[in-house]
Formats: structure tokens, C-alpha cells, sequence
């Protein structure tokens, strides 16, 4: 009887996770370049009366076996790299990618990470930076006499200086695409880290391999729904309320094993 408290605990506990997970998404809805989170379970052990196929006569065979589950455990959170939906800035320096790939940024440690929140801006120097003022790579200086700064589809950065009628073309962006996109390490701040689950990083110019390429004064918002979310917090909600119902229901039956010799 024991076994149901048990049991139901680790409901209880999974259920927590995935209520976990739907409450950070949900608190991201508005975050640019956020990828939605999915938790996954995996049914425990089981103790095992009777095989399947247990001998039940001399001619006949169990056909199903007696096989009493042990409970839930969480598996995996999974990062969904679907597109979001672009909104439009009129920010010449913010960007979004139709595809793929990642903008890559310098960490102050020199390590490369990975996002897609292609909100930038300048800093003193005149370097593009994200919001925590990290180096997008490969590195773009935009002159300080510049009248107006264009990015092309296939990341081709150019200005129009003071003074000039044609355009100059300052560098080639480039975007890093992985074969297992959620392996990356989430960082925070909308950053990611390459691990060995993730494999190396695919360094293209916007338009191979799948990168995908970049559209100018857009950025890209998280993949959230928010119908999604809020139906699985739900259900999470009632399904943690029923774990806790089984333990209530086992501590009752207890309580009457208890009072039998009265």
C-alpha cells in the first residue's frame, strides 16, 4: 500500500518540472530570439509479479503478465527552434534570420556563443554589440561619420559615409548553424554554448547550409504561444492535484489498516 505514496510522489514531482518549464516560457513570451522549452518524462522500473508468457498449465502461457509501475522521472527539457514571428523596428542595426542559423557573439572570456536575438547596437568605439555589449562576429565598425548603414539578405554590412554617394561595404556576416541545435547550453541572456551533444559549429555566409538569411530592421520574436502554454499549465496543474489526491487516498487506506484492531 506503501507504493502508491511513492509512486504518486514522483507524479507530484514531474508534474512540478513541467510547470516549471511552461511557467519559464511563459515568462519569455515577449523575450527576442527566446526558444520554447518542452520537458520530457520516462516511466520508472516496474515490479514484476508474473512474466508475460509464464507458464499457466502445461498448454497454456500468461498472456499479459503482472507488472506494477514504479512511478514518473523527468528525461529531458527539449529547446523547440521554431521560427518566431518578425516584428518590424525600423532599426537599422537589429536583424533576424529566415532559417537556421545563429549570430555569434565574442564572450569576455574570448569564447564563442550562439544566439538569435538580433537586437544590436552601437557602442564608444563605434562596434556593433548586443545589450550586454558583447562583440557580434565577425566584427563590424561602423564609422563614425556615417549617414546610413545597409544589410543585405546575404549579410553583406555597407554604410554611406558624409560626403559620398555610393555605398562602401565594411564585411561579410556570417551565421553558425549545428546539427543538434538543442544540445546548446543556455547561458541566459538569450546566449548559447556549442557542447559535444550540440557538435561544432557550421560557419556559413546568410543563405548556405540552411543558415537562412538576414532581414534588416526586424527582430525575431519567441516562439511562444501562448494557448500552448497556458493548456499545459492547466493540465499540469490538474494532474499534479491528482497525484496528490492518490497520496491522500493511500494515507486513507492506511489509517484504516490502522484502525482495524480497535
Amino acid at each position: 500500500m506503501l507504493r502508491s505514496i511513492y509512486t504518486a510522489s514522483t507524479g507530484m514531482i514531474a508534474q512540478q518540472t513541467q510547470i516549471d518549464t511552461t511557467s519559464n516560457n511563459i515568462a519569455n513570451v515577449n523575450t527576442v530570439g527566446y526558444r520554447k522549452q518542452r520537458a520530457e518524462f520516462a516511466d520508472l522500473m516496474y515490479q514484476v509479479s508474473e512474466y508475460a508468457g509464464t507458464a499457466t498449465s502445461s498448454t497454456t502461457n500468461s498472456p499479459t503478465g503482472l507488472e506494477v509501475g514504479l512511478g514518473v522521472r523527468p528525461t529531458a527539457i527539449t529547446k523547440i527552434f521554431s521560427q518566431g514571428n518578425f516584428q518590424n523596428t525600423g532599426n537599422n542595426l537589429d536583424m533576424a534570420i529566415t532559417g537556421n542559423g545563429f549570430f555569434q557573439i565574442e564572450l569576455p572570456d574570448g569564447k564563442i556563443a550562439y544566439t538569435r536575438n538580433g537586437a544590436f547596437k552601437l557602442n564608444q568605439d563605434g562596434q556593433v554589440v548586443n545589450s550586454a555589449g558583447y562583440k557580434l562576429i565577425p566584427e563590424i565598425v561602423v564609422p563614425n561619420d556615417t549617414t546610413d548603414i545597409a544589410i543585405g539578405a546575404d549579410g553583406v554590412v555597407s554604410v554611406i559615409q558624409a560626403g559620398q554617394q555610393g555605398a562602401q561595404q565594411l564585411t561579410q556576416l556570417e551565421l553558425a548553424t549545428f546539427v543538434n541545435p538543442a544540445g546548446l547550453h543556455a547561458l541566459g541572456d538569450n546566449l548559447l554554448l556549442g557542447t559535444d551533444a550540440s557538435g561544432g559549429p557550421i560557419v556559413s555566409t546568410p543563405g548556405l547550409n540552411g543558415a537562412g538569411n538576414i532581414e534588416q530592421g526586424f527582430v525575431e520574436l519567441s516562439n511562444v504561444q501562448l494557448v500552448i502554454e497556458l493548456t499545459d499549465l492547466i493540465t499540469g496543474q490538474r494532474a499534479y492535484e491528482a497525484n496528490s489526491k492518490a497520496i491522500t487516498t493511500s494515507d486513507e487506506m492506511l489509517q484504516t489498516v490502522n484502525g482495524l484492531k480497535r
